[in-house]
């Protein structure tokens, strides 16, 4: 937590305090203790803090996204498959990885469906200009003691009606 985030939830916790006090104290006839007002306060303010902290994160997230789509030449993307990855990797590391390489737009790792474990392979969607270094660097590199296959990935085919399951 950033320190303005902890000055930012014990103020919040000092006024919920208040109010839980001045709340309590109207409804009931004996006057409730600080104690109590400051539990209150700061359960309602830890509760508020934790929203808070989840919409600047969702935010924050969204901006990079958007600074991601906006930094490709034109506005190409490519995606590379990644092969023979380790089954403990996941997409933050592997987007730290590519990310030396160039603007990184996504990771997807795949999954068995059925099990929920990764199956050893993925995508990344890179900036077009950067695909080829990304490629050229990375291929046959070791990677959390494996080594990676890195190539440009086939378009994937139109399913059909008949082939969803």
């Amino acid at each position: 937590m950033k320190s303005s985030q902890v000055i930012t939830a014990f103020a919040l916790a000092i006024v919920m305090g208040v109010i839980a006090f001045l709340v309590a104290n109207t409804l009931g006839k004996e006057a409730p203790t600080i104690a109590v007002s400051a539990a209150l306060g700061a359960l309602v303010a830890n509760i508020i803090s934790s929203l808070l902290n989840k919409q600047s994160a969702s935010q924050s997230a969204d901006e990079q996204v958007n600074n991601n789509s906006a930094s490709g030449i034109n506005g190409d993307i490519k995606t590379l498959y990644v092969g023979n990855l380790p089954y403990r990797a996941n997409e933050a590391a592997v987007r730290t990885l590519f990310s030396a390489h160039g603007a990184v737009h996504s990771v997807r790792l795949m999954k068995d469906k059925h099990t929920g474990k990764r199956r050893g392979f993925g995508f990344v969607e890179m900036a077009a200009a950067d695909t080829a270094g990304a490629i050229s660097a990375l291929n046959d590199s070791e990677f959390q003691q494996r080594t990676l296959k890195v190539r440009e990935a086939k378009e994937r085919p139109e399913r059909t009606e008949s082939s969803v399951q």
